[in-house]
C-alpha cells in the first residue's frame, strides 16, 4: 500500500472530483484525477490505482442511467476506442506522456474556445443557436481511438469524447448516460492489459480498496448536481470543464517538455 501521508488527501479530492465529474457532467474533469495524485507518487501507479476505483463507478453510473444512452454513437465509438486502447497497450514504455498531453489539451482548449466564440458572434448577430449535427462515422471512429488511447495511457479519454458528443446537443441526461457506457467498457478491458503489464499488484490494489467507497460517493453526488440544474446550465459547466481541462493538460504537457 501506499505510505505517503500526504497522498490520501490528495486522493480524497480527486476520487471525488472524479465522482462528480462522471455521474454529472460527462466525466470531463476526470482528467484531472491523475495528475492531482501524481503529486504524491508518479503517473503510472496513480492511473493503476485509479482504475478499480473507477470501474466501481461505472458500475453505480450504469445503474443510475440505465436505459438513457445513444445507441448509434455507442456503435461507432466503442470498436474504434478498443483500436485505441490495443495502440495504448503495445506503445506503453515507448510513449511521451508529456506530447500526449500537449495535444490533447490543445485540442480541448481549442474546441472550448471556438464553442465560446461563436455564442459569441451569435449573441452580435441574435441569429439564435447553431443547428446541432448528427452522429458522424468519420469524426466519431476518430475520436473514439483518441479516446480509447487517452484514457489507457491516463485515464483522459474525456476530452475526445465531449468534443464529439457535444456539437449533437444531446439531452443532458443521454450525453452522461452515454459516456457512462462507453468509459465502462472502456475500463473494463483496460484492465487486463493493466494487468498484463504488471499495474494491478497487491499494493495498489490494496491501495484502491481504501479509496473504494468513495467511487459511490462520487457519482451519487454528481447524480445529484445534474438532476438540478438546466440543459443550459448543463451545457455551460461541461464547456467550462472541457475549457479547465485544456487548460490544465497544455500546462502539465508544456511544463513536462521544458523540463525535459
Amino acid at each position: 500500500m501506499i505510505a505517503d501521508p500526504w497522498f490520501y488527501p490528495l486522493a480524497v479530492v480527486a476520487m471525488l472530483l472524479v465522482g462528480i465529474s462522471k455521474g454529472g457532467f460527462g466525466g470531463g474533469l476526470a482528467v484531472l484525477g491523475v495528475p492531482m495524485m501524481s503529486l504524491a507518487v508518479d503517473p503510472i501507479t496513480a492511473a493503476a490505482i485509479m482504475l478499480p476505483v473507477l470501474c466501481v463507478m461505472d458500475l453505480v453510473g450504469l445503474w443510475a442511467y440505465r436505459g438513457m444512452w445513444h445507441a448509434r454513437n455507442l456503435v461507432i465509438l466503442v470498436p474504434a476506442a478498443l483500436i485505441g486502447i490495443l495502440v495504448g497497450s503495445l506503445s506503453f514504455r515507448h510513449l511521451d506522456a508529456d506530447v500526449l498531453r500537449l495535444l490533447i489539451g490543445l485540442l480541448a482548449l481549442g474546441f472550448a474556445v471556438h464553442h465560446y466564440w461563436r455564442a459569441w458572434q451569435r449573441r452580435r448577430a441574435a441569429d439564435g443557436p447553431v443547428e446541432a449535427r448528427g452522429p458522424s462515422v468519420p469524426l466519431g471512429l476518430l475520436a473514439g481511438a483518441a479516446s480509447g488511447f487517452t484514457s489507457f495511457i491516463a485515464h483522459a479519454g474525456g476530452p475526445p469524447i465531449s468534443v464529439y458528443l457535444l456539437g449533437q446537443r444531446l439531452d443532458k441526461t443521454v450525453f452522461v448516460g452515454t459516456t457512462v457506457v462507453f468509459f465502462t467498457l472502456v475500463n473494463y478491458v483496460k484492465l487486463l492489459p493493466y494487468g498484463l503489464l504488471g499495474q494491478l499488484h497487491t499494493g495498489n490494489l490494496l491501495t484502491a480498496l481504501v479509496l473504494m467507497p468513495l467511487a459511490p460517493i462520487g457519482i451519487l453526488l454528481g447524480i445529484w448536481l445534474h438532476r438540478r440544474i438546466n440543459e443550459g446550465a448543463f451545457y455551460a459547466w461541461v464547456y467550462a470543464f472541457l475549457l479547465l481541462t485544456g487548460l490544465k493538460l497544455l500546462h502539465d504537457g508544456t511544463r513536462g517538455l521544458l523540463a525535459g
